[in-house]
């Protein structure tokens, strides 16, 4: 009963922490159920379940403060959804993968600390061609290990100097709900039976969801958010290394 309360507490933290950059949370709901011993065919779907409901509601916050970009989102996503929907109907060993993509998102964790955010230019032209290709490659790899592909996405666009992190964690935002959308419905290809638990975490991520997008979108400043994102890439990592 108390690792149930506590499971659940946690959940809401996750929600918020990762909303309140513009992210679903599905490496962060990923770490919580291994660590509490979830059935590992279950984890997949019910952490993309629950980043398309927290992921939809960090956009809407973030779209309605102005910080929402088209031309930046549909190169990601043309090329993303269909990518996310195939990685969703492959099952392999991703353990490598993971590995590697924890230490690219800890390099990323050093650069990002090093942004200057007063001083930074960003709104740099975006290669279209480029935009196409790293979607394509995030879409696949979100899919196949059940993520939104957010923790990727928005330091590669910080580091282009593509857009600011407000604007980054909008598009980002919409990005991982169109991609979980895809990669749980290759999912659903395979078979996907709901339990009850998965109505109430779904309940609770969406607390934590609204206060966290809240609170990021119209609250927290920039340089504070940056910070913010390098604890979520950080806490990414280390899931992706010892899970």
């Amino acid at each position: 009963m108390y690792q149930e309360i506590l499971f659940y507490v946690l959940l809401v933290l996750v929600a918020f922490l990762y909303s309140s950059v513009g992210h679903g949370g599905a490496s962060g709901y990923l770490a919580l159920m291994a660590f509490f011993s979830f059935a590992p065919e279950t984890m997949r779907s019910t952490a993309l379940l629950l980043n398309i409901f927290v992921s939809l509601i960090a956009f809407i916050q973030y779209y309605r403060g102005g910080f929402f970009k088209w031309n930046l989102f549909w190169p990601f996503a043309l090329a993303s959804f269909p990518a996310a929907f195939i990685g969703g109907m492959i099952t392999v060993d991703v353990g490598l993968y993971k590995k590697i993509l924890a230490v690219l998102l800890l390099f990323s964790v050093v650069k990002l600390l090093g942004i200057k955010f007063k001083t930074a230019t960003f709104d740099l032209r975006q290669n279209v061609f480029l935009a196409l290709l790293i979607g394509a490659i995030i879409g696949l790899f979100s899919g196949m290990i059940g993520i939104g592909g957010g923790i990727i996405l928005t330091p590669i666009i910080l580091l282009m100097h593509w857009a600011d992190m407000k604007k980054t964690a909008a598009v980002s935002s919409l990005f991982i709900f169109v991609n979980s959308i895809a990669g749980f419905a290759g999912l659903f290809t395979k078979g996907f039976e709901f339990k009850t638990e998965m109505g109430w975490m779904i309940v609770l991520a969406l607390i934590g969801g609204i206060a966290g997008s809240y609170f990021g979108a119209n609250k927290f400043k920039s340089d504070f958010l940056n910070k913010l994102l390098a604890i979520v890439l950080i806490i990414a990592s280390i899931k992706l290394i010892f899970t």
